[in-house]
């Protein structure tokens, strides 16, 4: 039985409320796992801007842009990738 196999063995042996939790914890792993590689996009490209003379974001520019974007993930309707 592969490691896999071992552990869905043992996540259906938990009770329900036990596997919301593992769910949770998933959810949790794959968003940081997201967010990880989204940072590694963009220090990849880090030096081509600058290469290409791009203007440096302050960091109030960078908070205002998270700020508009989280705004436009929550509005209702909203289509946007929540990635």
């Amino acid at each position: 039985m592969s490691d896999k196999q071992v552990l869905v063995a043992r996540i259906h042996a938990l009770p329900a409320e036990r596997i919301a939790e593992v769910e949770d914890f998933v959810d949790l792993v794959a968003t940081k796992a997201r967010r990880l590689s989204a940072l590694e996009r963009l220090l990849a490209v880090a030096p081509a801007l600058e290469a290409a003379g791009a203007p440096r974001l302050t960091e109030e520019k960078i908070d205002a842009e998270v700020k508009a974007v989280r705004a436009a993930r929550r509005a209702p309707g909203s289509d946007a990738d929540c990635s």
